[in-house]
């Protein structure tokens, strides 16, 4: 009957940390991430996926890398690298008004993103 009890009290607190505080957020936010790492590899290794060449950011990877600097150049061959990246990138900084990325430039951002 304790065991039950020390569960019960366990499992309180934990809801108590994940409602009404924000000091599980980080560690959700992280555990997220590595599983959503691991079903993209997963994804990438189970599965046979037609690659299709698409011209378009092959001319978009050409006409800007005059534009970016070598540590933008490398950040922007690692938003290229598969296609759910690319619509990680576009929601996370190419919608709404957050046009602010740690690598990239204002207008660089605003280039990439109208083009993509």
């Amino acid at each position: 009957m304790r065991g039950w009890i020390i569960i019960a009290a366990l499992a309180g607190g934990l809801y108590y940390l994940y409602t009404e505080t924000d000091k599980l957020d980080e560690p959700i936010a992280e555990t997220q991430a590595v599983l959503k790492k691991i079903e993209r590899k997963l994804d990438s290794l189970t599965g046979t996926q037609i690659i299709r060449v698409d011209g378009r950011l092959q001319k978009l990877k050409s006409e800007i890398g005059e534009r970016l600097s070598a540590a933008e150049l490398d950040e922007f061959d690692a938003v290229l690298t598969d296609k759910n990246s690319v619509l990680d990138f576009k929601a996370e900084y190419c919608s709404g008004s957050k046009n602010s990325h740690p690598v990239f430039d204002r207008e660089n951002l605003q280039f990439i993103c109208d083009n993509l």
